[in-house]
C-alpha cells in the first residue's frame, strides 16, 4: 500500500463508518472500482482497516467522554446499589448500551469472518451498499412521526428495544451495511429522534470498534514490518482527523434533518459502481 492510499483509506473509513454509508463497502468497493492493485484478502490489509477502526473509537469516546464518564459513573453508582435508580439516566443508559451491543458481539464473534468471506467482494458489497440505501428511505417511511430531541430518553426506552437495537446492528457484518445506518434505523424505530438515535449509535459503535480492534490488532504488532506500521499510521491519523469531523458535523446535522440523502446517495453509489464493475 502507497502512502497515499493509506491516507485516502483511511479518511474514507473515518468518515463512512460514521456516516450511514458503511466503511467496509466503501472499502470494498472503491478500490475495485479505481482499479487499485491492493490485496483485500492480505492479512495486512485487514490489520490496517482494523487500526483505523480504532482511531475512530478513540475519537468517538473522545468527543463524548463528559458523556462516557457520566455513564461510567452511573453505572458503578448502580452496581454498588444493585439498582437502577427511578431518575438516573446515565446509569440506564450505561447498560442500555451494554444490552445492545451483546447481539452484535455474540453474532460477531461467532459468524463475522464466515459472513464476510461469502460476502466481501466488490460486486456484493456494491449491491449491498444500494440496499443500505433503500432500508434508510425505507426506514424514514416506516418510522413513528418525528419525535423532539429529549434529555431523558434512556429513562423511557425499554430493554426489549435495546436489543432490537443491536439485532438491527448486527446487520452490518454484511459489507455495504453501514453500522451507523442499522443501529440508527433500529433506533428510529423504536421512538427516538434523529439527534438522539445517532448519538446513542455512536455510543453503541466506540466499545465494540474498539474491543474487536484491541483483539486483532496484535497481529500487527507482532508482524513489526516498518512499512506496514507505518502506512498503518498515517491511516490511522488519516481516520482520525476524518472522524473528528464528521462526528462533529453529523452531531449538529442530525439535530433537524434525516437519513433520507443518506439513503439516496447509497442506492446511486451502489447501483452505478455494480454496473461499472459488471461491464468489467
Amino acid at each position: 500500500m502507497q502512502p497515499w492510499e493509506a491516507i485516502a483509506l483511511g479518511a474514507l473509513q473515518g468518515v463512512t463508518e460514521l456516516f450511514p454509508i458503511s466503511s467496509l463497502g466503501h472499502s470494498v468497493v472503491l478500490p475495485a472500482v479505481l482499479g487499485w492493485r491492493l490485496d483485500q484478502h492480505d492479512p495486512r490489509f485487514l490489520a490496517f482497516l482494523i487500526a483505523t477502526h480504532l482511531a475512530t473509537a478513540m475519537v468517538l469516546f473522545g468527543f463524548y467522554a463528559r458523556l462516557w464518564i457520566g455513564i461510567i459513573a452511573g453505572m458503578l453508582r448502580s452496581l454498588r446499589d444493585r439498582v437502577i435508580a427511578p431518575g438516573d439516566g446515565e446509569a440506564k443508559l450505561g447498560w442500555l448500551i451494554v444490552v445492545a451491543t451483546v447481539p452484535a458481539g455474540l453474532i460477531g464473534l461467532l459468524f463475522q469472518e464466515r459472513i464476510q468471506e461469502l460476502f466481501a467482494t466488490p460486486r456484493v458489497a456494491a449491491a449491498f451498499l444500494a440496499l443500505n440505501g433503500v432500508a434508510l428511505l425505507g426506514i424514514e417511511v416506516l418510522r413513528r412521526r418525528a419525535m423532539a430531541p429529549d434529555p431523558a430518553w434512556p429513562l423511557r426506552f425499554g430493554w426489549a428495544r435495546a436489543v432490537g437495537v443491536g439485532l438491527a446492528q448486527s446487520f452490518a457484518f454484511l459489507p455495504g451495511i453501514s453500522r451507523t445506518g442499522a443501529t440508527m434505523g433500529g433506533a428510529l424505530l423504536g421512538g427516538l429522534s434523529h439527534i438522539d438515535a445517532a448519538r446513542f449509535a455512536f455510543l453503541m459503535a466506540t466499545p465494540i470498534i474498539g474491543a474487536a480492534a484491541v483483539l486483532k490488532l496484535p497481529g500487527l504488532a507482532v508482524e513489526g514490518d516498518p512499512a506496514v506500521l507505518a502506512t498503518t499510521g498515517l491511516g490511522m491519523l488519516a481516520a482520525g482527523v476524518a472522524a473528528y469531523l464528521s462526528v462533529r458535523f453529523l452531531d449538529r446535522y442530525f439535530r433537524t434533518d434525516t437519513l433520507i440523502p443518506f439513503g439516496v446517495y447509497c442506492v446511486a453509489a451502489g447501483g452505478l459502481s455494480l454496473l461499472v464493475l459488471l461491464t468489467r
